[in-house]
């Protein structure tokens, strides 16, 4: 059965950037399709019209939007990713918040033995916990 609920990124001219910055992240990612605009479509000639991609087996979407919006990305919405070992936490956690901005930062807490949450370089907002054993 497929994924029935999959998340949907909408960016301004980054969509490809971004989805290539994720696969290069995680284990077994890839961009499995994109379709650009044209010449005399909507957005911008090349960019993204709609694209799809994995990480680690998980599908997502993604778009760069051919209409400005008053809003972005939130943190009230985050990728949750558990992570297997210190190594890659600290790994993910480097990488994405390189350039973006960091909520917390990687430390202990009462409720994780390691967490961070962080916002990447195109606003996408990540919180990145170490797995329990």
């Amino acid at each position: 059965m497929a994924q029935k609920i999959t998340t949907f990124l909408m960016f301004e001219g980054t969509a490809e950037k971004a989805m290539n910055f994720y696969s290069s992240l995680f284990k077994n990612s890839s961009v499995t399709s994109i379709k650009r605009y044209g010449a005399g479509e909507a957005g911008a000639e090349g960019s993204v019209m709609h694209a799809t991609f994995a990480l680690d087996g998980q599908n997502f979407m993604c778009i760069d939007s051919s209409v400005k919006h008053n809003f972005t990305f939130t943190p009230a919405m985050s990728l949750f990713v558990n992570c297997e070992s210190e190594a890659e936490i600290d790994e993910l956690f480097r990488k994405l918040s390189e350039g973006g901005q960091v909520y917390m930062p990687l430390d202990k807490y009462p409720f994780s033995e390691k967490f961070g949450w962080v916002a990447d370089k195109y606003g996408v907002s990540w919180q990145l916990n170490l797995a329990q054993a």
